[in-house]
């Protein structure tokens, strides 16, 4: 006997989740494995890794990656797949209706009560989040020295982040409702223009309004690393117009810089973790553990000449015209398949009910699911090629030892582990590995000492 088609809908999303989850956790194991066997420094770093700093990055390594299986088994295999089989998505759905009834709102207005829908899967998703983010801060973070989080701080950023996404969510799910309603039968154009307008903005007003709400920014103080910075960037015609430097040593150890901005007015962020003893001339303050951890002003200049390569190659302009590219295919597919009722009836909705939103869910992220995946991969290699670019432009600005002594401070300060599988790092990581890196910056050398030969 045939299959009703939503059970055939039902029954194929379950089966790409369980295989994508059972890659995943394959190439994981893979990577465990690694780490479980590989208990040597590798020879290219045995003059600035210590044997014990090697064996806390293979142990950190290893509870996270051991974690990241957990997490996958319990929400992104039993969990979901228990959701999706009794129909949760439904039942939030009818859920959000009775809350429109008990505030008396309208509850018979999909905008309203697609809203409430997002605020309702919104807390349900963040209590179901709370065990897992409280154990890698509190437990994992915390045994490798990583987490500077009290409980208190950590309970306001998560209440912070709840609020913050729900003032955005509201006018952006009820623009999307009445676009779709209203657009004709060539809405999906103007969802994508929408939403295209939506993301620039977003862009630009998040470091600005949002960031601010959860870290502590502070203009870099003058100095010669500023002056530096400064210079660099007038050399490099880069409009900068702001530098600061961010508190994210009240959150975690790691480091990091970037820049962000639009069109002709860019500001560079560095993180305190970044810098030699968290920027400060006294190290008095300081912890014993934070005590020589960061880079020199030269390393820092190294780290920002390679985040200024990514500006001066067009890497966002390019990333972003992507997203707006794979966003317009998407919404072209969900055009001409959102009416489809069987995709609805396979979460538990009655037939003749699809509400927008759960169109948008299930079609964004169950049918399209594969492409995804495809996606994301491209995407990922993409991101190690724009890397090594990143790096030959501050090896082309002379920057190559002090990028690739930066590149070792920060794999030592933030315990990376150097040694990684092959497909694990291709499917996982964004950045080409420490070795990797090094090896590039090396041949990079020859290739500029042989160019100097033949002149």
């Amino acid at each position: 006997m045939d299959l009703p088609a939503a059970d055939v809908v039902l029954y194929s999303v379950l089966g790409v989740i369980l295989l994508e989850n059972i890659f995943d956790i394959y190439i994981t194991y893979r990577q465990i494995q690694v780490y479980k066997t590989a208990l040597k420094v590798p020879k290219e770093l045995k003059d600035c890794m210590s044997d014990e700093t090697f064996q806390k990055a293979r142990l950190y390594g290893l509870d996270r990656a051991n974690f990241g299986v957990f997490c996958a088994i319990t929400k992104d295999v039993i969990l979901m797949c228990i959701e999706l089989y009794t129909g949760f998505i439904a039942v939030q759905w009818d859920w959000a209706i009775d809350l429109a009834k008990l505030v008396h709102l309208n509850s018979e207005n999909e905008i309203i009560v697609s809203c409430l829908f997002a605020f309702v899967t919104s807390v349900i998703g963040t209590f179901k989040d709370l065990p897992f983010k409280i154990y890698s801060t509190f437990v994992l973070e915390e045994k490798h020295g990583f987490n500077k989080q009290t409980g208190g701080f950590f309970a306001w950023d998560q209440v912070k982040g709840f609020l913050v996404t729900q003032v955005l969510m509201v006018p952006i799910i009820s623009a999307t409702v009445w676009i779709v309603k209203n657009g004709g039968d060539q809405f999906f154009i103007w969802l994508w223009l929408f939403t295209g307008i939506t993301s620039l903005v977003l862009l630009t007003i998040y470091p600005i309004f949002i960031a601010p709400l959860f870290d502590k920014y502070t203009p870099l103080e003058d100095g010669p690393l500023r002056k530096s910075i400064e210079d660099l960037a007038a050399t490099l015609k880069f409009p900068l117009t702001k530098l600061y430097v961010v508190e994210g040593s009240k959150r975690s150890s790691h480091s990091n810089a970037y820049f962000y901005g639009l069109w002709n007015s860019k500001r560079i962020v560095l993180f305190d973790t970044l810098l030699l003893n968290k920027g400060k001339p006294d190290d008095s303050e300081l912890k014993e553990e934070d005590k020589g951890k960061g880079c020199t002003n030269e390393e820092v200049l190294a780290v920002l000449g390679h985040e200024l390569g990514h500006w001066k190659c067009g890497h966002v302009t390019k990333n972003i015209i992507i997203a707006q590219v794979h966003l317009l295919l998407l919404f072209v597919v969900f055009g001409y398949c959102f009416s489809y009722g069987p995709f609805y009836e396979a979460v538990g909705f009655k037939s003749g009910t699809r509400p927008i939103v759960v169109g948008l869910l299930v079609v964004f992220t169950y049918v399209m699911a594969p492409y995804n995946a495809i996606v994301n991969f491209a995407m990922t290699t993409l991101s190690r090629y724009y890397e090594y670019q990143a790096d030959e432009f501050a090896h082309g600005l002379g920057f190559s030892k002090q990028l690739g002594q930066s590149l070792i401070k920060l794999n030592l300060d933030n315990l990376g582990f150097p040694v990684y599988d092959w497909l694990y790092s291709a499917c996982n990581h964004s950045h080409p590995t420490l070795l990797q890196r090094l090896d590039r910056l090396k041949q990079l050398d020859v290739e500029g000492k042989e160019t100097k030969k033949e002149k």
